[in-house]
């Protein structure tokens, strides 16, 4: 792998004397390009580039001088012609020397690698970096580059898509002729969008601003009732509007377009990543609408150049012969492709949206800034939601698990059986089941109740609460009899409740003592006391 830039490292052409003496001198040892850049710091590019230098330095010649004399250095054997050197008046022509590290020669050494990384289809980028990690490769990447270009590559045979009568369409999108777009008073190149029957060659174009799903499904809509049918397979490149995930094996195709694709009765096939080749056909239409209808025109407005695009393809692209089929594309499309399209739907499709949700602690999720209540099971778990303008339809994986009508953004829409201008906060739904506890205890609870609420507002709650709590420490029938008798007098305090509900407590006579120091017996009583 490359090693990371260290800021702290010299640049190649910016080595200090001694950097560059020390890596001279480690270079006329034998030592390899890693070992210097382990030991020196100095990375085994610049090391290449000192080393080139060092070997590609012959000594000076004059004229009439003998190159050879004091010539030390032995001839380093190379791999192509050498380039002749420049010779003065008087003196005889001396071919230069090249060697093995010259640019020019420098990456044939690995010629076979190089050619079978080429064959894997990797790019030039990569074969470098694979070079340097590798096998040590010190030259540039601009070394690859040149001596690539000398290759010769090797021709391969493509395939040739052909396709039955009714069998396949492409569509895609392409840029169209400069328009005035209106709102912004500025010159804009719309998306021209274009569906070819790959048979006959038949297609039909329109310009949009857009490419947003509905956009997407609507032209498809306006091109299956020009053409009369529907193919059965429609061919498209991985935009976001139908593939929600590209993948080379097995991409995902966007969820609403699938149930597009249902309801009008055909299969939506993306092409591979970067395989323009599969979606050839249209790839070449939408070249010559370009090339012949728009090429060299300006538009005042949107209308105008799909008008225009009409008209064109009424007066010249369907009656042009084409060079494939030999035959008038009208013609063509008329006696063969139209009769094997399949029918076209009775309706159009009813557009909806969809997403993935979490349900919120309070039993909602949030739809377009509204909230609707999805069952407490699912608390903090996800689920998928498709809206219209009317419905909104909840969804845990498959199964359908809530169906709410839409309301205004900032609002909550009711639980099931609620009323719409109720509140579906949490302290509403407690009152709710308190009140429902009430019910089972008895009628005349519930009417106490409901005439609390209604005399004390919110201040009620804990008051039901601790009357519901007596039935867990006095009979049933007390409690339903005091409620009825505080009913009654309008009497709403938890006081007023208990006192009527527990029974009063009468305290017994006292006992009459006969015998007390205090009294005297009967026996000592005389009549004549008394008199």
């Amino acid at each position: 792998m490359l090693r990371a830039f260290d800021p702290k490292e010299p640049m190649a052409n910016y080595l200090t004397m001694p950097k560059k003496q020390q890596v001279l001198a480690l270079l006329d040892l034998g030592w390899s390009y890693r070992r210097i850049q382990r030991e020196v710091g100095v990375r085994r590019e610049t090391v290449s580039k000192y080393d080139v230098e060092r070997q590609a330095k012959p000594a000076k010649t004059f004229a009439g001088s003998d190159p050879t004399a004091g010539n030390d250095t032995p001839e380093i054997p190379h791999d192509g012609p050498p380039n002749p050197a420049k010779t003065f008046p008087g003196s005889a022509p001396k071919p230069a020397n090249t060697f093995a590290g010259s640019r020019r020669f420098t990456a044939r050494q690995y010629q076979t690698l190089i050619s079978e990384k080429l064959d894997a289809g990797l790019t030039v980028q990569r074969i470098w970096q694979d070079l340097v990690e590798e096998v040590g490769y010190g030259a540039s990447y601009e070394s690859v580059k040149r001596y690539v270009r000398t290759l010769e590559h090797r021709a391969r045979a493509v395939g040739i898509f052909l396709s039955a009568p009714g069998d396949e369409g492409q569509a895609d999108f392409f840029r169209g002729a400069p328009t005035l777009d209106a709102a912004t008073g500025q010159w804009k190149r719309p998306w021209v969008f274009r569906m070819t029957l790959c048979h006959s060659r038949h297609g039909y174009e329109e310009a949009v601003w857009d490419q947003r799903l509905e956009t997407f499904l609507r032209l498809h809509e306006r091109a299956f009732r020009d053409f009369g049918g529907v193919p059965r397979v429609v061919r498209h490149d991985n935009l976001k509007s139908g593939v929600s995930r590209a993948c080379f094996f097995d991409p995902d195709t966007q969820r609403i377009y699938e149930a597009f694709s249902q309801h009008w009765g055909f299969t939506s096939l993306p092409i591979q990543p970067r395989r323009p080749q599969e979606n050839g056909k249209e790839e070449r239409s939408g070249g010559y609408v370009k090339s012949n209808a728009l090429k060299g025109r300006r538009f005042d407005s949107l209308d105008e150049q799909n008008a225009f695009l009409r008209r064109w393809n009424r007066t010249i692209a369907r009656l042009r012969i084409h060079g494939t089929t030999r035959r008038q594309v009208w013609t063509h499309f008329l006696e063969v492709e139209q009769p094997a399209l399949r029918p076209l739907a009775a309706d159009p499709f009813p557009y909806f949206k969809s997403g993935e949700r979490t349900v919120h602690p309070d039993g909602h999720i949030e739809v377009d800034g509204a909230f609707y209540p999805v069952p407490l099971n699912l608390l903090g778990q996800s689920v998928r939601a498709d809206w219209d303008a009317h419905l909104v339809r909840v969804f845990q994986v498959d199964t359908l698990v809530s169906v709410q009508a839409v309301v205004p953004p900032g609002q909550y829409a009711p639980a099931p059986g609620q009323r719409g201008t109720d509140a579906t906060t949490r302290q509403q739904a407690f009152v709710e089941r308190l009140l429902g506890r009430c019910e089972r205890v008895g009628p005349a609870l519930r009417a106490w109740a409901d005439a609390a609420l209604h005399a004390r507002g919110v201040r009620a709650i804990r008051l039901i609460q601790g009357v519901v709590g007596l039935t867990r420490r006095l009979p049933r029938e007390r409690v339903l009899h005091a409620a009825a008798i505080a009913l009654e007098h309008q009497r709403f305090r938890y006081k007023d409740l208990v006192r009527l509900a527990t029974p009063a407590v009468t305290a017994a006579p006292p006992a009459l003592r006969r015998d007390d120091p205090s009294i005297r017996p009967l026996t000592q009583y005389r009549l004549e006391e008394f008199l």
